[in-house]
């Protein structure tokens, strides 16, 4: 039965990256626009603009997205999210979860995709952790981001959890920030993102 399916799923595939790229063109001229708000003005508009992209390629791959809450979100309050990292469909995940303006920590090196980059880059906040010094001014500008008003995203694993364990050892950069900033650290789970695309396979 698997290898039947098999043919089916590269077409899905193909299809679903096949959207993802197009949609991400659609708002790359509208990015390009925000960018020359600043980086707080034109950061919420990106983002915002990755919101819209990111409702559109959800529809159009056949995904419903559902939030199911165990304490409420304040509206007017800034918030360290915190979630599992298991899934290349984490990151999409986090516009569809948190319709707020907000920033991401991220990967320096995703920086480097073409259009995709030029996005990502102005959306989150880049670290690199293989430089002390730049993961020290990623911490900086973090906290500069909660005291304007915006809440921030971070998975405290750094990178997919490859263990057999249900979590893998934690950064302790998201809970300084929140001990140092008295910022509510607030955890998420994505709970299929595995089941529906994992590291392992497409």
């Amino acid at each position: 039965m698997k290898i039947l399916l098999k043919p089916i799923q590269l077409l899905y595939f193909a299809y679903a990256c096949l959207f993802f790229i197009v949609t991400m063109i659609i708002v790359f001229p509208f990015a390009i626009v925000a960018s020359f708000f600043g980086r707080i003005k034109g950061g919420n508009a990106i983002y915002r603009l990755c919101m819209a992209w990111g409702d559109a390629w959800w529809f159009l791959i056949g995904i419903r997205h559902r939030n199911i809450f165990e304490s409420p979100i304040e509206k007017d309050k800034q918030y360290i999210f915190v979630a599992n990292h298991i899934s290349y469909l984490d990151a999409p995940l986090i516009v569809k979860s948190l319709r707020r303006p907000m920033r991401a920590l991220g990967k320096y090196e995703m920086s480097k995709v073409p259009v995709f980059g030029y996005i990502y880059q102005r959306a989150i906040v880049m670290v690199d952790r293989r430089d002390a010094e730049k993961r020290a001014r990623s911490v900086r500008v973090l906290k500069s981001v909660l005291r304007r008003g915006i809440s921030i995203f971070i998975f405290p694993e750094g990178t997919f959890n490859l263990t057999r364990k249900p979590l893998k050892e934690f950064f302790d950069g998201a809970f300084r920030i929140a001990i140092e900033t008295q910022t509510p650290i607030k955890p998420m789970l994505f709970l299929d993102a595995y089941n529906r695309m994992n590291y392992h396979s497409i």
